[in-house]
């Protein structure tokens, strides 16, 4: 077996990250570590997957009609994620700074979780958009607030040679949630007060267990750097001068995010008036997300340990990018449902490679040791950030510029600038 290069290689003794993580684990530790947190992704995809692209989209239809859904959906969802994306790097810089006996990211983790579930089951028992409105944005606020720190335990804990792997298992949590989120959303469409519920309890639950079995280091001795304001908002984006590498990862994920999004956020809808599902539209998610299920599973296994045995990351990021902006347009050649099936089958291909070594790619142009959390919340506002696009864009190219049709080539172009950024990182294959 080819050992892999030098720089994914973790020295013999696994120190400690300087600024107060927990140590890089290695052995049994890790095999605990990646058996906890791929379920606390996944409770936390769950919400994502089962509620803005479905419940949300039902509950909108429902409050407001069949006329002004598209509209009321793009502005719920645009000034929801506009929350998520300030909250992840704030949540990240904040838990950098976190000194307390629990560590620097449990605590995070587990008021986020249970903040975010409790805006969710708010909004079971309310029947006005405003109101809606306000829960979604205390929703997003809340699951971002656990996503940077949640983030964050990769960088601080897993030595490089296994991050591949590991990421293999934070994706797989990601999309597996998204897409099972999805099914489980089609299920319980005509009960979506219990939908909430369970899905609050679950995400809550899982990010529980994995702060009980897997304590961060107590933080309380370690130095506390002073405060700057202009140095926290100066690292609130990336630097494209200062850190380039870091910058082009953040363009490539913001990219292929926001081609997945300007479709997958509007997949009801166009499975009702493009695909011309009308009230059946419904029955036909769950068999989406099983095609992307089939996808993605073999090649989020295959792709990150992968990675790591070839030393390479940006290959696989590539293609994955590539293959997603390639199969959104098989819709726009074929408006049926085999079609929708075809893409969605061939974007869980995508996606699975993507997510098993995307986040890996991530962890190794990181700006600073010290700021572990906050960069990682910074970059996960690529995947943030397109849920205020894509709605925003989507929503004008539905009502103004040739309709659902005209979605699907857009969403290849923007797949296609996520691959061309990410040839543009220099300092890992």
């Amino acid at each position: 077996m080819a050992r892999p290069p030098r720089e994914l290689r973790a020295p013999s003794v696994l120190p400690a990250d300087p600024a107060g993580a927990a140590p890089l684990v290695d052995g049994r530790a890790l095999r605990r570590l990646m058996a906890c947190i791929g379920p606390a992704n996944l409770g936390i995809a769950l919400v994502w997957g089962a509620v803005p692209g479905t419940l949300l989209a039902l509950q909108i239809q429902r409050t407001v009609g069949e006329e002004a859904k598209v509209g009321t959906l793009a502005i719920v969802t645009t000034v929801g994620a506009l929350a998520a994306m300030v909250a992840q790097p704030v949540a990240g810089a904040l838990s950098d700074r976190t000194r307390s006996r629990f560590g620097r990211r449990g605590p995070w983790i587990v008021a986020g979780t249970a903040t975010g579930g409790l805006a969710l089951i708010g909004m079971a028992f309310t029947h006005s958009i405003p109101a809606t409105l306000a829960l979604w944005c205390l929703v997003q606020i809340g699951y971002n607030f656990a996503m940077g720190p949640l983030s964050a335990v990769m960088p601080d804990r897993v030595p490089p040679q296994k991050r591949g792997l590991f990421s293999t298992v934070f994706g797989l949590g990601a999309m597996c949630g998204s897409l099972l989120g999805q099914v489980f959303a089609a299920a319980l469409d005509d009960r979506i007060t219990t939908a909430y519920g369970v899905l609050a309890a679950l995400a809550t639950t899982l990010a529980v267990v994995l702060v009980t079995l897997n304590p961060d280091r107590p933080s309380q001795s370690e130095p506390q750097e002073p405060f700057r304001v202009r140095e926290f908002l100066g690292g609130l984006l990336p630097n494209p001068r200062g850190h380039p590498d870091f910058f082009w990862v953040f363009i490539g994920r913001l990219c292929t995010n926001l081609s997945y999004f300007l479709v997958i956020g509007y997949k009801l809808y166009i499975l009702q008036d493009y695909i011309g599902l009308h009230d059946e539209a419904i029955d036909h998610v769950p068999a989406l997300a099983l095609s992307a299920v089939a996808g993605l599973l073999p090649a989020a296994v295959i792709s990150g340990p992968l990675s790591d045995r070839l030393g390479r990351r940006k290959v696989f990021v590539v293609a994955s990018a590539s293959l997603i902006g390639c199969a959104m347009l098989i819709p726009f050649a074929v408006p049926t449902m085999t079609g929708m099936t075809a893409m969605a089958f061939l974007v869980g291909i995508g996606f699975g490679c993507f997510q098993g070594v995307d986040t890996a790619l991530i962890s190794q142009v990181l700006p600073s040791e010290r700021s572990f959390a906050r960069d990682l919340g910074v970059v996960n506002v690529a995947a943030t950030l397109p849920q205020v696009l894509a709605p925003a864009i989507a929503g004008a190219v539905v009502l103004w510029l040739g309709g659902y049709r005209t979605l699907f080539p857009l969403a290849m172009a923007f797949a296609l600038l996520g691959a061309v950024a990410v040839l543009r990182v220099k300092s890992v294959r």
